[in-house]
């Protein structure tokens, strides 16, 4: 019989709430990073909210941002130490809301650094307040009728929109509420960091997971109702493919030659 792998990043039990989906993206991510030689070699940025926790588990290097200033941090740990792996860790209130700005700004840029949202649809850590995610009619603390979206909005899809920046590297979303997602979400990841290792720039990963506490829901209906509910407003696959630098430059040659009227 063999014994299983645990990776040396978590080699501790997390401390997620039951049925949430951090501790899996947080388990993918050690693997990937620890398969392709950069356990040692990673600084992880942790935004504001849930991922607060992973610092009670957490075997690499890390630092905490200020909320919404993932992006931003990431950003200065590669531009001072180009060498290292720089991931951003963030919940979807701290990425799209309190830092939107950052996180836009960092793919326009195509700052060459990896982000990873989990996007379960509210502010977990302070209460379960909306978020700029949270579902139509979906309840939350400061939505007790539900998410009117005539006054709020409807759900904003980030990924979509950093897809639209034509220099970024990659761009997908993924889940964790089956095994076949699970699987197709650690080959997101593995594109995800090694876009940045090969020098191709910006690459943004979102997850969708559960939120069984704050969604006032036993683990079995939250996974149905992202199933129902969530899953069909927010696509999953890839939505900006990985291409080589070379392929990347050619793009943005045979565009400028177009806005210049040459040939």
């Amino acid at each position: 019989m063999t014994s299983k792998k645990i990776p040396r990043l978590v080699n501790a039990p997390h401390v997620f709430c039951p049925g949430c989906g951090h501790g899996i993206v947080n388990r993918l991510i050690a693997e990937v990073i620890e398969e392709l030689g950069y356990d040692r070699k990673t600084i992880l940025t942790l935004g504001v909210g849930c991922s607060w926790n992973m610092t009670r588990y957490w075997g690499g290097d890390f630092l905490q941002a200020a909320h919404g200033r993932g992006a931003a941090c990431a950003t200065g740990v590669k531009v001072a130490r180009p060498d290292l792996l720089s991931i951003a860790y963030q919940g979807d209130g701290d990425a799209y809301v309190i830092g939107l700005s950052e996180t836009l700004n960092a793919a326009y840029r195509n700052t060459p650094i990896s982000v990873f949202v989990i996007n379960n649809n509210n502010f977990a850590m302070t209460g379960g307040q909306m978020s700029w995610t949270t579902m139509p009619g979906q309840i939350t603390t400061t939505s007790p009728k539900g998410r009117d979206v005539k006054k709020t909005g409807f759900p904003i899809r980030v990924p979509e929109i950093v897809a639209g920046f034509e220099n970024v590297a990659y761009v997908a979303r993924g889940s964790v509420h089956s095994v076949k997602e699970i699987r197709r979400l650690r080959g997101y990841v593995k594109n995800a960091v090694e876009a940045q290792l090969s020098g191709e720039g910006y690459s943004l990963v979102e997850v969708l997971a559960p939120c069984p506490t704050n969604w006032g829901m036993n683990v079995e209906s939250a996974l149905n109702w992202m199933k129902e509910e969530v899953l069909p407003y927010f696509a999953l696959g890839e939505l900006r493919e990985r291409r080589s630098k070379n392929g990347l430059e050619k793009t943005i040659e045979a565009s400028e030659r177009s806005s210049c009227g040459g040939k």
